[in-house]
């Protein structure tokens, strides 16, 4: 049995020896892709909404410093002690340090939670502290997020179509971002976590990597059809079939080296330390960064390739392509009876 070999699977993809049909089964890619954001616009509502974090719905918050103990337990317990029907989030944001969210509290209620709190972790009353937590603040992050998610992809798209000298490669990477875009969300509000200004974050940093990768494989797809006018050695669409094949094990090898240490900062982050930034953030670019690399291989590129299909000199090309290798097949049989 031959051994598989990373380095010669990348020659013969980048050759075209081996060849992947990405534009050409690109109408399954699209339905595929149109029920991964159907099901991801529906996850939400089915669920009643994301799992909005204390920044966002407002509520108490209190942070105890100088724990020996950072049990998450013992701050579920001493809270749900004092509010039953409370349901208190319990993270360690820094050494022997303990942040406490829950819903909004009365004054009493307060008190009574600060002092459940000071026992179970043996602390004194100066290590423990509380305030309420607004939603106004949330709101103002929300704004300006949905306000810099819009310049940023009104700008990008911008930039692309001027960069690549052509709207319809624009036009792919934008469509390619909005599946990343909500089937990001998708997930994040099926695993129920919940949405917190560090998510955010990640979901803009992912946009930025998507993009990104997608830059690449355009990249080389206007390389390879630089003489498009003139060639007759593959169709348009076979070019750019060629081109993200040739960029696949790039992809690859770009992802696996962006997950692995957000894989390693989500593991640690949520089943470690109970981080509660960290996992928010890891989580956020973890499923991006997959998804940016999924759809730009299946969606953008083939997307380009539909954008460009029926355009006349395209289509002429192709005919010539065709006949070209009509006239070589007549040409070879001609010889074999000979």
């Amino acid at each position: 049995m031959s051994r598989f070999s990373f380095a010669e699977f990348g020659n013969e993809l980048y050759s075209g020896k081996r060849s992947y049909p990405f534009v050409g089964k690109r109408n399954l890619w699209f339905i595929i892709a149109g029920a991964a954001v159907l099901l991801s616009l529906l996850i939400p509502v089915i669920k009643g909404g994301f799992n909005l974090g204390i920044d966002f719905r407002g509520g108490s918050e209190f942070t105890v410093s100088n724990v020996q103990d950072t049990s998450i337990s013992a701050g579920e317990q001493a809270v749900t002690g004092i509010v039953p029907e409370a349901v208190p989030r319990v993270t360690n944001i820094a050494p022997e340090t303990v942040r406490v969210q829950t819903e909004r509290l009365s004054d009493d209620e307060t008190l009574a939670v600060r002092d459940a709190l000071i026992g179970a972790y043996g602390v004194t009353e100066e290590e423990v502290t509380s305030n309420f937590v607004g939603p106004t603040w949330g709101e103002d992050v929300s704004r300006q997020a949905v306000i810099g998610l819009i310049v940023f992809v009104v700008l990008a798209a911008l930039l692309m179509a001027i960069y690549f000298r052509t709207w319809k490669m624009s036009v792919a990477a934008m469509t390619a971002l909005v599946v990343v875009m909500i089937t990001s969300a998708g997930i994040y509000s099926l695993v129920d976590f919940e949405v917190t200004p560090s998510a955010i974050i990640g979901f803009l940093t992912i946009l930025s990597y998507s993009l990104y990768d997608t830059v690449v494989v355009f990249d080389k797809i206007r390389e390879n059809t630089a003489d498009q006018d003139v060639s007759t050695k593959r169709t348009f669409a076979e070019q750019v079939n060629l081109a993200v094949n040739q960029t696949l094990v790039r992809s690859i090898n770009t992802s696996v080296v962006a997950v692995l240490p957000v894989a390693a900062i989500l593991f640690i982050g949520a089943m470690l330390l109970g981080a509660g930034t960290l996992r928010d953030l890891s989580l956020a670019l973890f499923v991006g960064i997959i998804i940016g690399t999924v759809t730009t291989v299946f969606i953008a590129a083939p997307m380009y390739a539909m954008l460009r299909m029926k355009e006349p000199e395209i289509r002429k090309q192709e005919k010539r392509v065709l006949q070209r290798r009509s006239l070589e097949a007549k040409e070879a049989e001609g010889t074999v009876r000979a």
